[in-house]
């Protein structure tokens, strides 16, 4: 397989940083760890701090009127979470759930917006990850009405693999693990998928070379494939 080719990524939110900055924030936060499925935040909780992520990976959720999580997103190492509660001063709408072990920067409120007002050209960072955040909602949102399941989950794949792959290299057969361990459950709720249509679109992935999979694990084989067949199955 020929080797593993980048595709330009916007970096996240804590690598877009220069060091002084960096440091900046340390000095105004404190570290923390949180376990596999332990909440970061709660949904409806008031908005006192926020968190950037260092290393690990989180799922965000909100609760529907009937009970039902639904998965919004997926955060990981460098990213920047509950900012949008605090500077607008609302409760969280959302509850981020720890995947895997994180290690985390927790800044409170006040010293995030006083951050943010010595350092004003990170406001366009800040601006930057809201934009981001809404072209990628947008992007799922058409291909759920444009697009058959195994097509939507081949999206889905293929951005979490580069995604994965700026923390990670791929290995030496250019294979790319997805970094976050997410169940056929959680892919279906963030592809508002059934179970066993994802099932289905794992299979046929499978059947196509592009993709192994395992226990909470998926690899992708072949990227530049996979980009391939989520274009031709539009």
């Amino acid at each position: 397989m020929a080797p593993y080719a980048a595709t330009p990524q916007r970096p996240e939110f804590w690598a877009a940083l220069d060091s002084a900055q960096q440091s900046a924030l340390r000095a105004a936060g404190r570290p923390r760890q949180y376990p596999v499925k332990s909440p970061l935040v709660y949904q409806g909780d008031e908005s006192d701090h926020v968190i950037i992520i260092e290393r690990g990976w989180a799922k965000v959720t909100s609760a529907t009127e009937n009970g039902h999580d639904v998965v919004l997103a997926v955060r990981g190492p460098g990213d920047l979470l509950a900012e949008s509660a605090v500077l607008g001063g609302r409760p969280r709408t959302a509850t981020v759930t720890a995947l895997s072990p994180i290690r985390a920067l927790v800044v409170p409120a006040a010293r995030f917006t006083g951050f943010l007002d010595e350092h004003p050209d990170v406001w366009m960072l800040v601006t930057g990850t809201f934009v981001k955040r809404l072209d990628d909602s947008d992007r799922r949102l058409r291909a759920h009405v444009t697009s058959r399941g195994t097509r939507r989950l081949a999206m889905l794949l293929a951005e979490l693999a580069e995604r994965s792959v700026q923390h990670a290299p791929p290995a030496p057969d250019g294979s790319i693990e997805i970094g976050p361990p997410l169940s056929q459950e959680e892919l279906g709720s963030w592809m508002d998928a059934s179970r066993e249509t994802v099932a289905r679109a794992m299979h046929g992935l499978r059947r196509e070379g592009l993709i192994r999979t395992g226990w909470r694990k998926i690899t992708v084989v072949n990227l530049p494939g996979l980009r391939e067949f989520a274009k031709e199955n539009d």
